[in-house]
């Protein structure tokens, strides 16, 4: 056979009808089993796969969800794109990705544009907040949109999915606080983000709430080098050193580790340190690094489940998804005296 085998092809080799074999591939509850059997066998045997492009055109859907990725500095994309892919599997929806790195309204206008031209059904935009808020204030896709960021934009027709950063850094500081600590430095991650700010109101929260605490930050920018630093110059004023350390996240305690082993400094005798993500292998640090895990996997699948449940005609909504704490070997309560 030189061309691709088709439904006659099928049909033929099954000993059945056109009308039959397009009833078992759209799963029509009316044929019998043992014709459902041979029609399958043969679909297997010539390899059938079927035309998208002229099955869209006939039932006006494509099956296929867009995902946008609007931003370089999108932490953990590869985790929140299974998340995305295999909702949208299992809903019966292929993925197509296109990419949008900031610019006009109009740019991410034509981004959205290219891909409703290919009929998709619905579209995901996985954003960098700084570069994407912005743009998508005004923005009007023609078909349901969500959008994964933390925090959102003032636009009634677009659905929004985050993680709660707020409540995972409030839940990283009540830890330190049972413990016993009452003297916290935040480490933060750089403040013109909307993360490091949200995770300063939980820190500061959790503070205000407890009488007799209190704590500094000193503003870094979410790398390695800047807890390195930080930590150096903390302990480098030998005056009021805390008793517990929240890095903005698990690079920055990472550094945090690397300068105390430099200055001598015990984790967790000397001071407790507590992260933010639980990147891979933040149990394997020495010491394994207690911290606030984010499901980037539910992330991405919430955002295929709100664009689904907008196919259906439900409005457009907002859900935040609770962090959880994992205590590890980095924490403890403070020494007697500390």
């Amino acid at each position: 056979m030189n061309r691709a085998p088709g439904m006659v092809d099928v049909a033929r080799e099954a000993g059945v009808s056109h009308i039959t074999v397009s009833r078992v591939l759209n799963g029509h509850p009316s044929v019998r089993p043992e014709t459902r059997a041979r029609v399958e066998a043969a679909v297997e045997k010539l390899g059938y796969r079927r035309n998208s492009v002229a099955r869209a055109l006939k039932t006006r859907r494509s099956s296929t969800i867009g995902v946008v990725i609007a931003g370089s500095e999108l932490f953990e994309l590869p985790r929140i794109l299974l998340g995305v892919e295999t909702a949208a599997k299992q809903a019966g929806y292929w993925v197509n990705l296109a990419s949008w790195q900031g610019g006009s309204t109009s740019d991410l206008t034509e981004t959205l544009q290219r891909l409703t031209d290919q009929s998709v059904e619905a579209i995901a935009v996985i954003a960098d907040r700084p570069v994407a808020v912005e743009a998508l204030a005004g923005i009007v896709a023609g078909v349901p949109m969500t959008v994964v960021m933390s925090g959102s934009v003032p636009n009634p027709g677009l659905s929004f999915v985050e993680l709660d950063q707020e409540l995972g850094a409030r839940l990283a500081v009540r830890h330190l606080l049972e413990l016993g600590h009452r003297r916290i430095i935040h480490l933060t991650g750089a403040l013109r983000t909307f993360d490091a700010r949200a995770r300063v109101e939980g820190w500061r929260a959790e503070l205000d709430a407890t009488a007799g605490a209190d704590g500094d930050l000193l503003e870094g920018d979410f790398t390695g080098e800047s807890g390195f630093r930080l930590a150096h110059d903390l302990f480098a004023r030998r005056k009021g050193s805390p008793t517990a350390i929240f890095a903005g996240n698990d690079q920055m305690a990472m550094g945090v580790l690397a300068a105390f082993a430099e200055l001598g400094v015990k984790v967790p005798d000397d001071v407790s340190l507590v992260g933010f993500d639980d990147i891979a292998g933040a149990g394997y640090m020495v010491p394994a690094l207690t911290t606030i895990r984010q499901d980037f996997a539910t992330l991405g699948r919430s955002s295929i489940e709100l664009l689904l449940r907008m196919l259906r005609g439900e409005p457009a909504a907002r859900e935040r998804i609770a962090p959880a704490l994992v205590v590890r070997r980095s924490t403890a309560a403070p020494r007697a005296g500390s």
